[in-house]
């Protein structure tokens, strides 16, 4: 029997799940996979040859696909992961055939405030520390690949200042005339270190480097990162790498990695990792891992080929993309959707009453401080004011076509009073509403959340995109901006209009996707405002060229590629039982 989870930590959850968790190869076997295309890692990982399996299975019809997002994040999490894996165990219980395909966790929040993207309770993938820490070391390649980049433009950089062009030719090596104030490109690691987002390197002497400032980023931010989650197979991924831009030459023309002639050995660091991960839930069903979190600074979905894959093998996939609506439903719908040519059948919107009751007026509780008093008693009044962001975010969906599955994932604090006057509200905005107590009881508590998105399933949507490539960059932010996230407008810094409009202006970018930044805590770009905010516009201030990855990238407000560790990190309490070398305290 489970543990019980009002009594244990999660971790110990997934420790003890993990005495009777099945070996990697009879999930594999269930699911249709070949041994030939199985690849493990121990006994319970294993990452699957996907141009084989693909092969395979080219002519075989495709299963239904279902997105899970959910409402503005808050301090206190909405279970968005949770909810995919009690939905996938839901649906197991009812005898489908059903397969999750998740992002693997960064560094950076396991060993921060947010901890591991395992889910929670008895909805969660396992084994729970390989997963967290580091997986097959798909995250370690990109961080290579990525800054093999930056190793070759600065050493460009130092030989071009050091060097005459008769001798740069004696070299084989073209002068590329590298703007040290224009480099696009930031050193990556996947860790929270607000120390590197601003840093001098290069100091010392003339064999130590071109002195410039430089910053990091964390990893799952990287166009590397991002070219994994959309290449369709090794050859789009080698094509898309050539096409990272660097930096920009003095005359203002891109620098790519292909011009630094490393875009290859860029690629050899990937080729494995283009392979996804396979692990199981709690429950014994397949969890595809693959591709990185931090949809407010990337795209923030799983990866194409995971889905492709999934649903060649599944009847019922289930992914996940990053946050809420405004951020991860909107790349999931106008970016992931448009590149891999898939139409979803059904998406959810995950909610708690405790969310609801912080987008309603509840004091905001700050990360790592005994939840206020205020949250462990009725108050319809905030979770009907919260609704307000829960109805926000369901006419989002809508506008792709689909009518949501609203999920409340359910608290043991949750009232029967708050529960009806979600379930109003959220049919009056014109969703299904699925309570689900998965989280305190595994798939037999998301029978009703399983029973509600089969049917939604079954229903026909009309899904279409926000805007078409040939709609104008600026034109595209502007919808953006006042279909989803409810701005009057955008205003632009004198730096991102001139970008924007040499963009638009140059054939190749102007018909690139488009990837927002934006802080993920509300649907403005300032994250204290909350609820649904009125009146406001969106603050652009810079934008970046992702080519590779096939779009470009606005950043909003004061939002920071490299998030900052706080002052009370899981690390403190995470250790290892130096007698069975077992990790504890991941959670």
């Amino acid at each position: 029997m489970a543990l019980d989870p009002t009594k244990h930590q999660d971790w110990e959850i997934a420790e003890d799940a993990e005495k009777t968790m099945k070996p990697i190869a009879e999930i594999a076997e269930k699911l249709g996979l070949t041994p030939d295309e199985l690849l493990p890692h121990g006994h319970y990982i294993a990452k699957v040859d996907f141009k084989k399996a693909l092969a395979r299975l080219k002519d075989k019809p495709d299963g239904k696909y279902i997105d899970v997002t959910a409402i503005t994040p808050t301090p206190l999490g909405e279970g968005k992961s949770t909810s995919t894996l009690g939905l996938v165990q839901g649906m197991g219980k009812r005898g489908k055939n059903v397969i999750a395909t998740i992002r693997q966790p960064s560094g950076g929040p396991t060993m921060n405030i947010k901890g591991s993207a395992a889910g929670g309770g008895l909805a969660q993938v396992i084994p729970l520390t390989p997963f967290s820490l580091g997986l097959t070391g798909d995250i370690n390649a990109i961080m290579n690949s990525h800054n093999l980049a930056m190793v070759a433009l600065t050493s460009r950089m130092q030989h071009e200042f050091n060097y005459n062009d008769e001798q740069l030719g004696k070299r084989n090596l073209k002068r590329l005339n590298v703007d040290p104030r224009n480099v696009e490109m930031k050193w990556i690691m996947d860790f929270c270190a607000q120390a590197l987002r601003n840093i001098t390197i290069g100091q010392g002497g003339k064999s130590d480097g071109f002195m410039m400032r430089s910053s990091f980023a964390i990893a799952v931010s990287s166009e590397v990162m991002a070219i994994l989650a959309v290449a369709k197979d090794l050859k789009d991924m080698r094509d898309r790498m050539g096409k990272i831009v660097v930096a920009y030459s003095k005359d203002g023309t891109p620098v790519t990695t292909k011009d630094l002639e490393v875009d290859g050995a860029m690629t050899a660091w990937m080729v494995e990792a283009l392979n996804p991960n396979l692990l199981q839930s709690l429950e014994g069903q397949p969890v595809f891992v693959h591709a990185g979190p931090f949809a407010n600074i990337a795209i923030g979905q799983s990866s194409i080929v995971a889905d492709r894959i999934a649903l060649k093998l599944g009847d019922y996939v289930i992914t996940e993309s990053g946050f809420a609506a405004d951020i991860g439903f909107e790349k999931f719908w106008n970016l992931k959707c448009r590149m891999s040519g898939l139409k979803p059948n059904a998406a959810v919107v995950v909610a708690t009453i405790r969310a609801l009751k912080c987008h309603g007026g509840a004091p905001i509780p700050v990360p790592g401080r005994p939840l206020p008093d205020e949250y462990k008693g009725e108050n319809v009044g905030w979770v009907e004011k919260g609704c307000e962001n829960l109805v926000h975010h369901i006419n989002t969906v809508k506008k792709a076509g689909i009518n949501p599955v609203v999920c409340i994932n359910a608290f043991h604090t949750d009232t029967d009073n708050e529960i009806k006057a979600v379930r109003k509200m959220a049919e009056a905005a014109g969703a299904r509403v699925a309570l689900s107590r998965h989280w305190e009881k595994g798939g037999d508590g998301a029978l009703e959340f399983a029973d509600a998105v089969v049917e939604a399933c079954n229903e026909k949507n009309d899904f279409k995109f926000l805007y078409e490539l040939d709609t104008p960059l600026r034109k595209r932010i502007d919808l953006i901006a006042r279909e989803v996230y409810g701005a009057d407008g955008v205003d632009y810094t004198p730096e991102a209009e001139a970008k924007a409009k040499r963009m638009e202006a140059d054939p190749e970018t102007s018909k690139l996707g488009t990837c927002m930044v934006k802080t993920h805590l509300s649907l403005t770009d300032n994250p204290a405002l909350k609820g649904v905010p009125k009146n406001w516009r969106l603050r652009i201030r810079d934008i970046l060229t992702f080519k590779g990855a096939g779009f470009v990238v606005p950043v909003a407000g004061t939002i920071n590629l490299m998030p900052g560790t706080s002052s009370s990190p899981a690390y403190r309490r995470v250790d290892v039982d130096v007698e069975t070398g077992k990790v504890k305290g991941v959670f």
